[in-house]
């Protein structure tokens, strides 16, 4: 193998962790983005983290999280209209 292979070697080595981190976060911020929990998933977290929920808690952390999607959703389609 002469220099000229190596370096060609590390580069593309180099460029495919780059895309690759790159494809990755994009991925998890759409699934991210698109996750729903449902109250019981939600009342089991909580417990996990010692926390005793009642409806109007539980009401108000959906609230939050289906606004707080909205707002990622609503950012995102704003960057793509900024390029």
């Amino acid at each position: 193998m002469t220099w000229i292979g190596i370096v060609v070697s590390i580069v593309t080595f180099i460029v495919g962790l780059v895309l690759g981190g790159l494809g990755g976060v994009y991925y998890l911020r759409r699934q991210m983005s698109n996750m729903q929990m449902s109250q019981t998933d939600i009342q089991n977290m909580a417990r996990s983290m010692g926390m005793n929920l009642n409806q109007k808690q539980l009401n108000q952390v959906q609230k939050r999280m289906k606004n707080s999607n909205a707002n990622t959703m609503k950012n995102m389609s704003a960057k793509k209209k900024k390029k």
